[in-house]
């Protein structure tokens, strides 16, 4: 693609050795700081790809162009000379660019929890990498130049280039008889765009692809081993049914020193899916009517999926309301009122009460007067009925190098009432059984007490159907909590990753403006001018055009990935503006150019090719990223690519005309006062210096 545009083999490759040096430098960095290289590093190295000749395109076109120049005039420079101001023409524009690229990614560092895990390395990997394409532009690519462009050269354009510089030179002289009309319909954009960015669906994260579900089904506390298993089991034959479902497996209940124990109540089925024309929501759909037909709940999602909302709020759930107080019937209560009330938010499922209920329970008191009188105290006497209940470790046996333990405990017989009632228990007058000294009754009482700051709660979960906006799900569980009369002294609170999302959103819009400032004060400091530091700001908006129109059309929500996407984008965007305000100054500074038209056509030409070839360059490196959205491993890198490639499109070709006419409305004043300060303090060289050039 370059070839079209450079006509030059040379010139071609020279501009793409940028991209394997950079990588290069960029892991030998990696390396002495001790960075990993992971999933997200490399993201980071697949967004910057096409990024990486950027510096080194604008480079070498602006030497390509000079040299061709050099040759047509009469006494021709040496070669070095041109190659040396060629490079010194641009490189201030290349800092400058680099600078903001790098103030707009300020943002990623701030990030905490998740998305900062996430994203932080995919921006070290950016950043290193660009900063790896500026050193290699201003060091090697010159010295490449010198080499393999000083001979005879293809004098004139392309063919590409001569009919775009044609078709931009009309649409340039058009625009400035319409300007009025031309701003208009700019704003016009940018305020639907804004619109539109406000009516997105809203996420956290992209929903993972990760081949494989987990179906939690969870019984009634108290049901047996035996009964759990068999209502599992048929629930595994019901899910084999669906075509989707390749294999299972299950797992009833967890051990007590799990990480994550539950009771044989709780069963987890993992379920490998095969890629299939539906999608994964309706696929979803399919096993929950199947297995409506159990007396059981059912909540769908998917392993890393669980573990990302657990870390959020504690449940293996995206939406999860927690009630807080102190009688357990009363929160029973209120979680069975907001279950029924859910019901009827649109999008909800897996709705369900934490199984916090009354089992059958078998009561041991003890009687402190008969205790005394046997010379055993209540505290000795728990501990005895607690090794002999949970079993005491008497011995172990050893086979080779395995170690078993040998547990001494009450036979499962004896764990009746009766039995437990006879249960002779040691004390200083002998053996003595239980019932002289406790009473043992049958009653009933919870089977866990949950606690969440020393304060006991209940939880009513659910997800989202994947279908509707999780944002719009959100806001009508908040209307409902806010409808609903609490006793005193229960309070509700609503968790889930939106939680993550809202923050996200909030810490990414406040460090934005932070950076938009910082970049204003950059391009401030550098020309001297509010004026042309906001001319050069607007290419962001008009980026957003771009962005929104892209995530409506493949149907991605605003997510925190989406987001990091824009932020990127700005950056590169605002590249062009750079280079188009640079070249206009450098013009009238040096070449003699008059404020005007002619001025600003001539400018908008000469860097037509470098910003056109930037982008092309930037887009194409994200063809592999735009496609195959669903596969595993491109879910959080898929928005961030579409948002910049559709945000490159608009503010490439709306840039191509806005710069331009924004610069002959309002830079002249600006250009006049560059001018009367190059006069005031006139360079002792006839040529520019490097930092002489703007």
């Amino acid at each position: 693609m370059l070839k079209y545009f450079l006509m030059n083999v040379r010139a071609t490759l020279i501009s793409l050795t940028a991209i394997p040096i950079s990588i290069l430098i960029t892991a030998l960095v990696f390396k002495a700081f001790d960075l990993s290289i992971n999933t997200m590093t490399l993201g980071g190295l697949a967004i910057a790809i096409g990024a990486l000749v950027d510096d080194a395109v604008v480079g070498v076109e602006n030497i390509l162009r000079r040299l061709r120049e050099n040759r047509q005039r009469d006494n021709p420079l040496p070669s070095l000379d041109v190659v040396v101001r060629a490079s010194q023409e641009v490189r201030s524009g290349i800092l400058y660019a680099t600078v903001i690229i790098i103030l707009v990614f300020l943002p990623l560092f701030w990030l905490s929890g998740i998305e900062g895990r996430l994203f932080t390395p995919l921006g070290i990997a950016f950043i290193v990498s660009i900063l790896a394409s500026l050193v290699t532009s201003i060091t090697l690519t010159p010295v490449l130049a010198y080499y393999f462009l000083s001979g005879p050269q293809r004098h004139g354009d392309s063919f590409v280039v001569r009919h775009l510089k044609a078709g931009t030179t009309r649409l340039l002289n058009s625009a400035f008889k319409h300007q009025g009309a031309l701003l208009a319909v700019v704003a016009l954009g940018v305020a639907v765009a804004g619109i539109g960015a406000y009516w997105l669906p809203r996420a956290f994260l992209p929903p993972f692809n990760e081949g494989t579900i987990l179906v939690t089904l969870q019984y009634n506390p108290g049901i047996s081993l035996a009964e759990s298993s068999r209502l599992g089991a048929i629930a595994e034959r019901l899910i084999m049914t669906i075509p989707e479902v390749k294999s299972l497996g299950r797992r009833t209940g967890r051990a007590e020193l799990d990480e994550h124990a539950e009771g044989v109540h709780n069963s987890e089925i993992d379920v490998d899916l095969a890629r299939s024309k539906r999608s994964k929501e309706d696929v979803y759909g399919h096993i929950r009517a199947k297995l409506a037909v159990l007396p059981v709940s059912v909540s769908i999602g998917q392993p890393i999926a669980h573990r990302l909302d657990h870390m959020q709020s504690g449940v293996t759930a995206q939406i999860v309301l927690k009630i807080v107080g102190d009688d357990l019937d009363a929160l029973r209560s209120l979680a069975e009122q907001m279950h029924a009330r859910l019901q009827s938010v649109a999008g909800v499922v897996d709705l369900k009460v934490e199984k916090q209920v009354l089992i059958p329970q078998l009561k041991v008191t003890p009687d402190y007067e008969r205790a005394a009188l046997y010379g055993i105290t209540p505290a000795a006497l728990t501990e005895a009925l607690e090794t002999l209940s949970n079993g005491k470790v008497v011995s172990q046996i050893v086979e080779g190098v395995k170690r078993f333990d040998v547990v001494m405990r009450v036979a499962d017989e004896n764990r009746s009432t009766t039995g437990l009632q006879d249960l002779l228990v040691s004390t200083p007058q002998g053996f003595v059984p239980l019932r002289l000294l406790a009473k043992v009754e049958e009653g009933d009482g919870p089977n866990m007490v949950k606690r969440d700051n020393a304060r006991r709660r209940i939880v009513v979960s659910a997800n989202g159907d994947g279908k509707r906006d999780m944002a719009a799900i959100v806001a009508d569980i908040r209307r409902v909590i806010a409808d609903t009369q609490l006793p005193s002294g229960y309070s509700m609170t609503l968790h889930g990753t939106f939680e993550a999302q809202e923050e996200a959103t909030f810490v990414i819009g406040i460090l934005s403006l932070i950076s938009v400032s910082l970049i204003f004060m950059v391009l401030y400091q550098r020309y001297q001018s509010a004026v042309l530091a906001g001319i050069i700001l607007t290419v962001i908006p008009l980026a957003l055009i771009g962005s929104v129109m892209a995530l409506w059309i493949v149907g991605q929500a605003l997510s925190v990935a989406s987001m990091i996407g824009f932020i990127t984008l700005a950056g590169i965007a605002a590249r062009n503006g750079i280079l188009k305000i640079s070249h206009y100054i450098n013009l009238a500074l040096f070449e003699g150019e008059k404020f005007g038209p002619a001025l600003v056509v001539r400018g908008t030409l000469e860097r037509l090719t470098p910003v056109l070839m930037t982008a092309l360059c930037a887009g194409l490196a994200l063809v592999p990223l735009l496609f195959g959205a669903e596969e595993p491993g491109k879910e959080i890198l898929h928005p961030v690519a579409v948002t910049i490639f559709g945000g490159l499109i608009s503010s490439t070709l709306l840039d191509t005309l806005l710069t331009p006419v924004l610069f002959l409305k309002f830079g002249g004043k600006p250009l006049e006062r560059i001018l009367a300060m190059r006069e005031v303090a006139p360079s002792a060289h006839a040529e520019p210096r490097a930092a002489e050039v703007f």
